[in-house]
């Protein structure tokens, strides 16, 4: 099992990375490869997960090992493959997912792509309780029942992004800043969308 590479970013794709290791190009597919903008032509650590069937042997790859860990334990979920694994992951963190798994938020988890109520069920069931080492005091309060403040906030980051991708920015770009942009001090849908043109700027 390969635990992590360590070389440097030679490119990136919309759905995979390019990492150089004494003069090997690895393919590595990742959850939001363009987290490693900032990181193009220079050495990084991934932390990757070597998935290997039949026809194929592919590489996943993350920033953090709790991704990596989180990902391995969705993958052990019936009706989760290794491409909607990713998609979980692109969409939210570690501790925003674990919290809707111990607070039971099939709501919450439906929003994934292509996770739908008995998928969402089935996380449930399969990891309540193994995720709870992921969560901070705030995800804590969050899994204890009070959502009512996230999904205020995940409803007006959905408009924002709607309001991006109507002043002409593409699904790829907004999907860029997305990770950045769920963690940023909002108090309104105006808040999302200043702080989403300011990322878009630096991005550039």
């Amino acid at each position: 099992m390969i635990a992590f590479i360590e070389g440097k970013v030679e490119r990136i794709e919309d759905e995979s990375i390019i990492v150089a290791v004494s003069g090997i190009g690895y393919e590595i597919m990742c959850a939001n490869p363009f987290q490693f903008q900032r990181q193009l032509h220079e050495q990084v650590r991934i932390y990757t997960y070597h998935y290997v069937r039949e026809d194929a042997q592919t590489l996943y790859g993350f920033k953090e090992w709790e991704e990596k860990e989180l990902f391995a334990k969705l993958l052990n979920v019936s009706g989760i493959g290794p491409k909607g694994a990713l998609g979980i992951l692109s969409a939210s963190d570690v501790q925003e997912i674990a919290a809707a798994i111990e607070r039971e938020d099939e709501k919450y988890l439906t929003r994934f792509p292509g996770v739908g109520k008995k998928t969402a069920r089935q996380m449930i069931l399969d990891l309540k309780g193994k995720v709870a080492n992921w969560l901070d005091v705030q995800s804590q309060e969050k899994a204890s029942g009070d959502t009512q403040a996230h999904d205020q906030n995940e409803k007006m980051l959905e408009e924002a992004m709607e309001a991006l991708l109507a002043l002409g920015y593409t699904q790829r770009e907004v999907q860029k800043i997305l990770p950045e942009l769920r963690n940023q001090p909002a108090k309104s849908v105006d808040d999302y969308v200043r702080i989403g043109l300011s990322l878009m700027m630096k991005s550039k």
